[in-house]
């Protein structure tokens, strides 16, 4: 039995959209007013400020003259807001992520509830607080005999509601065994290229897209703030950009199924695409490919499907080794998609070359655990066993 989240569309009436966007704005409230308490609490007195703690100023919070809204719309979802806040600094200390920012209305936003705050029966949905169910439109059914343990509403900038139900589903089953394997190299002109010699373009889902949105962004900055016009300039924008998030995911969701279906073991690259993108020459085109959504979701249907993901390290020369005698270049420029050995004289197409070391590697990997970086004292390294001690910096 895994998790799953089945995501929805849905069309909420005027009664409806009224509270919902009132719960919104109570949780974005709650979540920046515990922010600056947590915030202040550490910069002022060196203290850290947990849930417990911000849960009893919610309490204190309704009770104020100017706060009593607060318990017009659903407790849970406030709740729920100060739990995720509290995630967040508990990554945050732990080096995964950024320090916690302040919510803006302008980026619509979002509410969870839990059992308690919702009742689900055949086939509907009626949040607390409010008469009717929501008009949901069932692109798909959720499988028989799955009840939601949470439900996210979302409000996107782009005035399109969501809601997102997590199940756990039992009819996930393991995808038949197979002898296929394959190493995968990602790049911007082409996005994938496999180990088979099979290349997938990159539909550059961006650049179609680039002159509307382009033109929406100019009429948008011409708009005098806080205005009517400037506020449907910009629900024109983020209209764009919901246009270009949707095929790109789209997109990836096909490709990555068709993946995970063919093959039993996926050999990628573990890029640190977040480092990668503070190169202004290729931010964009690099976002635009979206290598860390292709791996997400490449892992969590691996474990669904019982295939195997392997990672191998982000500093093993896959273009420049030679897949034929292990020889590795100096230096192999980007504008150079094809290069001879100089020791066995093999001629090798740049990426299917990275992509059957790659594949090479990650099997290593697989099967004796070998530390694939290599060797900085010499360009002519080959795998060697881990061994414990201090990280080496890459040459």
């Amino acid at each position: 039995m895994v998790q799953r989240a089945y995501r929805y569309r849905f069309y909420p009436d005027a009664e409806q959209e009224q509270l919902l966007r009132r719960t919104l704005g109570c949780t974005r409230l709650v979540y920046n007013k515990a922010l600056a308490a947590r915030t202040e609490g550490w910069y002022e007195r060196k203290e850290r400020i947990g849930y417990t703690q911000t849960s009893s100023m919610l309490t204190q919070w309704k009770k104020q003259e100017g706060l009593k809204f607060l318990n017009e719309v659903s407790s849970v979802a406030l709740q729920q807001a100060l739990r995720h806040l509290h995630r967040a600094f508990v990554n945050f200390w732990a080096n995964r992520s950024r320090y916690p920012r302040f919510k803006k209305k302008s980026n619509g936003g979002s509410a969870e509830f839990t059992r308690s705050a919702f009742k689900w029966a055949n086939g509907q949905l009626k949040l607390a607080k409010t008469k009717n169910p929501l008009n949901i439109v069932w692109s798909r059914p959720i499988p028989q005999g799955c009840v939601p343990t949470t439900v996210t509403l979302k409000l996107e900038p782009s005035n399109r509601w969501f809601v997102t139900f997590l199940v756990d589903d039992s009819t996930v089953v393991h995808l038949p065994p197979s002898q296929n394997k394959v190493g995968l190299d990602m790049g911007l002109s082409i996005l994938v290229t496999t180990s088979n010699g099979e290349k997938i373009a990159n539909p550059r889902h961006f650049n179609q897209k680039f002159k509307r949105l382009k033109a929406a962004q100019k009429s948008l900055s011409r708009k005098k703030l806080k205005s009517n016009n400037r506020r449907r300039a910009r629900l024109k924008v983020a209209k764009a950009h919901a246009k270009i998030a949707d095929a790109r995911r789209d997109f990836l969701h096909k490709l990555t199924t068709n993946l995970i279906r063919e093959n039993q073991t996926i050999v990628v690259e573990d890029l640190a695409v977040r480092n990668m993108v503070k190169n202004r020459s290729l931010a964009r085109s690099i976002s635009d490919a979206s290598w860390g959504e292709f791996v997400r979701q490449l892992q969590y249907k691996s474990e669904w499907y019982g295939r195997e993901l392997i990672k191998i390290d982000r500093f093993f020369p896959s273009s420049k080794r030679c897949g034929n005698c292990g020889f590795i270049l100096d230096k192999l420029p980007l504008n150079i998609r094809e290069w001879e050995c100089p020791q066995c004289k093999t001629t090798h197409d740049r990426d299917i070359n990275a992509a059957k070391n790659i594949l090479a590697a990650g099997l290593a990997v697989s099967v004796c655990g070998a530390n694939v970086r290599p060797d900085r004292l010499c360009s002519k390294g080959q795998l060697r066993n881990s061994r414990k001690g201090k990280k080496q910096k890459p040459k």
